[in-house]
């Protein structure tokens, strides 16, 4: 009996050792308000934070696991209103969903 309860109480040790967490699919940047966030921590010591509040709303997109974060062109419309078409650029950030490194830093024209 006590060889058995030994046994069992090795097999379960050993199951537990060889136990792996499991994988969170979502990864560091799991979405798009994170990447957003990082984005902008990015973005305001580079372009001040008057210029990249102005490109607000900012949009995430993800592909192939990089997600492309950019800031959304306002102009005047001529008419007392606001505009995003129009000439100019926005600020543009890449970041890897796997590890939230920031691949790139643009500011477009």
């Amino acid at each position: 009996m006590k060889y058995a309860l030994c046994l069992c109480c090795l097999v379960f040790a050993t199951s537990l050792a060889f136990a792996q967490k499991p994988k969170t699919p979502k990864g560091p940047v799991p979405d798009s308000e994170a990447a957003i966030k990082i984005a902008e921590a990015a973005l305001i010591p580079v372009y001040e934070e008057k210029q990249i509040r102005s490109e607000e709303p900012f949009v995430a997109e993800l592909k192939d696991n990089v997600w492309t974060v950019f800031g959304t062109l306002h102009c005047s419309d001529g008419k007392g209103g606001r505009t995003t078409v129009c000439p100019g650029g926005v600020a543009e950030v890449k970041i890897s969903k796997k590890d939230g490194r920031v691949i790139s830093v643009i500011h477009t024209k």
